[in-house]
């Protein structure tokens, strides 16, 4: 019996830290959802700067392969023997000529270090 009474005695004090740690979790749990939703729609600055390389990157490399390109149409314009393959290359030398000159201001500029 007294088992029973000292039992009786320590189960709502046990119970009461549970009671608490879930009244505890449930207040705080509108402000962990709304941090984390915060998080979520926001980009750090770190995100922002690898999302930005990636950009310049791509340009770059597309800016490489329009050069290639126009380096390889502007020598048929020059040396092509049959003269509509000439005015063909010549006419996409001009497009890729465009081309390069649209992309280059979204390109950073970087001068050579010395």
């Amino acid at each position: 019996m007294p088992r029973i009474l000292l039992c009786a005695l320590l189960l709502p004090a046990a119970l009461s830290g549970c009671v608490a740690k879930t009244a505890f979790d449930v207040v705080t749990a509108p402000v962990r959802v709304a941090s984390k939703a915060v998080d979520l729609a926001t980009t750090s600055q770190s995100e922002a700067d690898e999302k930005r390389g990636r950009e310049i990157r791509r340009g770059e490399e597309r800016l490489a392969q329009l050069e290639r390109d126009w380096r390889r149409q502007e020598e048929r314009c020059r040396t092509h023997r049959d003269r509509e393959e000439r005015e063909r290359a010549c006419r996409e030398s001009d497009a890729l000529d465009a081309q390069i000159d649209a992309l280059l201001p979204t390109i950073p500029y970087e001068p050579e270090r010395r």
